[in-house]
């Protein structure tokens, strides 16, 4: 593991040339071709464990064992989430449409999330990671990410808050699923026409599809303890896919102009693990390649993690990875220490 904001590029440094020798290392291994097939076998395995949960769902009727589906429901969930993601980043076909295709069904339908929306946000994410005026996942809300952040809490309990929110970060977390469905919601009457009167009819038929099945499928009380449960750990489970990749990395400073490697790498931290981190995270665990190549299929992200990490030691430039565990250390000190 390398240091946590110790190295950061000389202001004005902009070594623009650094990144092409590695775009075409990557391209000449082939990493940046389409997985099509993959992403077939993937994606229909994942509809048929969404099904096979909905089926269960049926037969199990008035039984708590339901919080169990609830609990699958979120894990393939979330992977209707991550196929999501890929498409908007054109990683699954050629065609943009087609990818906008699938991004609807798998956002949208299948999620409940606005995949204009999300995508829209997080290519602004892309675009300026862990700057604290760019980056929309750093923007103030429940959380603060900077010593600025937390000095502008201008009430006892803003104050108080920030200074214990490393405390309730994981708790917050279970809220994220619904958080996202509600923006997703809230967004549709800033959002052109076209994809408005494509996009809410989509919304609805989910909202309208995961009701009717919940409460048809079982009692009133256990069907909302199973929104409950299911909703909590779906939203668990997607911030803490994401959570570990950039929080407690160095963030560019005002006046800062970082090279486009730069940027992408030192604000990136990998997670390492075997098949079962792999899975949990979506392969998004790769975060340092998937920054530097978002429109790389994400099954090769592996593939190309040993090319960058040898490439950035080349350079000198500092890569950044750790365990899960402490990923999530790192993030929750980052967390108070930005309040202290």
């Amino acid at each position: 593991m390398t240091t946590q904001g110790l190295d950061r590029p000389a202001a004005g440094a902009r070594p623009s040339s650094d990144f092409a020798p590695l775009a075409e290392r990557i391209k000449s291994l082939g990493l940046l071709d389409r997985r099509r097939s993959h992403y077939a076998v993937s994606m229909t395995v994942n509809l048929m464990a969404l099904t096979a949960v909905g089926v269960g769902m049926v037969l199990l009727g008035d039984s708590w064992w339901q919080l169990a589906l609830a609990a699958a429901a979120a894990v393939f969930g979330t992977r209707s989430g991550f196929f999501g993601h890929d498409a908007g980043h054109q990683q699954i076909a050629r065609s943009h449409k087609v990818n906008r295709v699938l991004g609807l069904l798998h956002g949208d339908l299948l999620l409940g999330m606005s995949y204009g929306w999300w995508t829209h946000k997080h290519n602004r994410h892309h675009a300026n990671p862990n700057h604290e005026d760019k980056d929309p996942d750093l923007s103030t809300g429940v959380f603060v990410w900077s010593p600025d952040q937390s000095a502008a809490r201008r009430t006892r309990f803003g104050t108080w808050a920030a200074a214990h929110q490393h405390l309730f970060f994981f708790p917050v977390l279970m809220l994220e699923g619904l958080h996202l469905k509600v923006a997703s919601w809230r967004s549709l009457p800033q959002r052109a026409p076209r994809d408005r009167w494509v996009e809410a009819p989509l919304l609805a038929l989910h909202l309208a599809g995961y009701l009717t099945l919940v409460f048809l499928a079982m009692p009133v009380g256990v069907g909302l303890a199973f929104i409950a449960v299911h909703q909590a750990l779906l939203g668990l489970h997607l911030g803490s896919s994401f959570a570990p990749n950039h929080k407690g990395m160095p963030m560019p400073r005002p006046g800062e102009r970082w090279d486009f490697l730069r940027k992408q790498v030192l604000t990136s931290r990998n997670v390492r693990g075997g098949a079962l981190t792999d899975f949990m995270l979506g392969g998004l665990n790769y975060q340092v390649e998937h920054h530097l190549f978002p429109s790389m299929p994400r099954p090769n992200l592996r593939l190309a993690q040993p090319v960058v990490r040898d490439y950035c030691a080349e350079i000198g430039v500092p890569y950044t990875e750790t365990g899960l565990v402490e990923s999530y250390a790192i993030g929750l000190r980052h967390l108070r220490d930005v309040s202290s």
